[in-house]
């Protein structure tokens, strides 16, 4: 059930951040206070995660599959360029997440 809490903080944080985008600095109400929302159900999402799950494995998956989530929407949605540093980039954060979850199974 843990997972599934991280699943939902990393899709929560991933909206709260386009609703960021969307709100033109604040200017656009319900953006706004989307933002608010999708980003205080995230954290309430990564706490119930916490419990179980080891700080360090879950604040990088969290952290690091939101950006990469977040850079494939920049990308697709809002018209972001993609080039191969952008690219490598987002290979070296999967491999990075993916290194952590790794090392985290050897120490059991």
């Amino acid at each position: 059930m843990h997972w599934l809490y991280l699943i939902i903080a990393i899709m929560l944080e991933v909206s709260g951040t386009t609703c960021m985008k969307i709100s033109d600095g604040f200017s656009k109400l319900a953006p706004t206070l989307f933002i608010f929302i999708f980003y205080g159900l995230s954290f309430t999402f990564l706490s119930l995660a916490l419990k179980v799950l080891p700080v360090a494995l879950t604040y990088a998956i969290w952290s690091g599959v939101g950006t990469a989530a977040i850079t494939v929407i920049g990308v697709f949605w809002f018209g972001e360029g993609m080039n191969p540093v952008k690219l490598l980039s987002l290979l070296l954060i999967i491999i990075g997440v993916a290194g952590l979850h790794f090392s985290q199974e050897q120490v059991h």
